[in-house]
């Protein structure tokens, strides 16, 4: 009977592969793990390869391993002889999670409507129950673990605190459908100036989200799963945003309805209490972090507890416990708005919980990525900067070499980007040339064919 492949051994494969920006040779990774016998890696590899968890390219000595990257789904519509190629870009998910993803966007009037399903709720257990299970939540753990987790709780997050606080800002309000870019939320955010063009409700919906943020941060060791700490995290976020500004912070006493799907939120302000109290009292019994900041993001937004405001509320929650661990928190970076939308209606209209599940994982491993300073980048290649490498090199360079501050750096780059990239991908590549910019540093800026004292002169005037 053969060996059986820990988690831990599988890891330690596709940690050596991350490692290789541009992908990995099979002599590459055994010269990373060299106490693995050839054909074991090889077996490990292929594994990893069946499991959606590494990609193989090309064949024989030509082979490749890498770690996937977004997914791109391309449809082809035809008509008038005009053929447009629309790209959607969405997380690697699981066989299982794609049945709920094709069963999720049926046309509405194809789906059963359905009310709240209180046993949802009443059925899980929390420490017997889970929905991430060992091996997921292991992994999650060596990913996003700190080596400050023996410092008082947000420890870690306070290192990284400038960074999160414009990336969880900027990115939560997107998955709301606000229009900020990168940019112009970290310059609202630096010197209080809003960006030409955008509705105040736009510019609220940010800096509430610097207010919540600022909560979970100075508060580590008070915030919980608690009537205090959810209650003001929905003050804070919906601050100005509601018609009714005593609704701000108040577990909702009106019936609501949600556009776009089938879901019927639960009614009557005593059940819904019952059930908030219920949900906050799971959520502080369960000692696992990620399946802590899990479950929020599953149950919060469910029971729709607020008039509105509900999914930031369950972002800005699913960190508390991070936070509090001293483990890497969660930004939803580069988490597509339609992947998540799919994922939260799975749990309104079916309670299924599997392509959240992969949608958070994956946001995690990106925030890690992004923050965790003792494990190594995922690494993967980014396709889409390698297709757009020489237009993202052109923009920025163009950017510093004229001096442009934040505000009219964030103008040129929607100009350049409306006249020289696909409609369907300019939000992306606008995303990214912002975050070129914001990243760039005397050790990087040969890539752009840029002098140092090109740099430092637009340096000086960066705001």
């Amino acid at each position: 009977m053969p060996k059986k492949i820990s988690q831990d051994e599988l890891d330690a494969v596709r940690d050596a592969v991350a490692g290789f920006v541009d992908g990995a040779s099979i002599d590459e990774v055994t010269a990373s793990l060299i106490d693995v016998p050839r054909r074991t890696l090889q077996r490990r590899l292929g594994l990893l390869v069946d499991q959606g968890k590494l990609v193989r390219e090309g064949k024989g000595p030509s082979t490749r391993y890498r770690l996937p990257s977004v997914s791109t789904e391309v449809r082809v519509v035809e008509a008038d002889d005009i053929v447009d190629i629309q790209a959607e870009i969405y997380v690697p998910i699981s066989p299982e999670s794609e049945s709920v993803k094709q069963a999720i966007r049926k046309p509405i009037h194809e789906r059963t409507p359905t009310g709240y399903n209180r046993e949802f709720l009443e059925h899980y257990r929390p420490n017997e129950t889970f929905y991430l299970s060992a091996d997921i939540r292991r992994s999650l753990l060596e990913k996003g673990r700190s080596t400050d987790q023996a410092q008082p709780a947000g420890t870690y997050v306070r290192q990284v605190y400038e960074r999160l606080l414009i990336d969880l800002s900027w990115n939560s309000s997107r998955l709301e459908g606000n229009t900020y870019s990168l940019l112009e939320t970290e310059r609202l955010l630096d010197v209080g100036e809003s960006a030409e063009g955008k509705n105040a409700l736009e510019t609220q919906m940010i800096l509430n989200h610097k207010a919540a943020i600022e909560l979970l941060a100075n508060q580590a060791e008070e915030t919980g799963f608690n009537r205090y700490t959810v209650l003001n995290l929905h003050a804070l976020l919906s601050e100005n945003l509601l018609t009714d500004p005593q609704a701000c912070g108040r577990i909702r006493e009106i019936s609501v309805g949600i556009g776009g799907t089938v879901f019927h939120p639960l009614e009557g302000p005593q059940q819904i209490n019952e059930c908030f109290d219920s949900l906050l009292n799971k959520a502080s019994a369960i000692e696992d972090p990620f399946e802590q900041a899990f479950f929020a993001m599953v149950h919060l937004p469910y029971l729709q507890a607020f008039e509105d405001v509900n999914k930031r509320v369950s972002r800005l929650a699913a960190n508390i416990p991070l936070i509090r661990s001293n483990l890497c928190p969660l930004s939803f970076v580069d988490v597509p708005e339609k992947a998540y939308v799919n994922a939260t209606l799975a749990v309104y209209e079916l309670n299924r919980t599997e392509l959240l599940r992969d949608v958070f994982v994956w946001a995690y491993e990106r925030s890690c990525a992004r923050y965790s300073a003792v494990r190594k980048s995922l690494g993967e290649p980014d396709q889409f900067r390698l297709r757009y490498r020489n237009k993202i090199g052109e923009v920025v360079a163009e950017t510093v070499r004229q001096l442009l501050d934040k505000r009219l750096a964030a103008m040129q780059i929607k100009q350049y980007a409306n006249i020289n990239i696909p409609a369907n991908v300019r939000p992306r590549f606008i995303e990214v040339a912002e975050t070129e910019l914001m990243n760039l540093h005397e050790g990087n800026i040969a890539r752009y064919g840029l002098r140092p004292s090109e740099f430092q002169k637009w340096k000086r005037g960066w705001r």
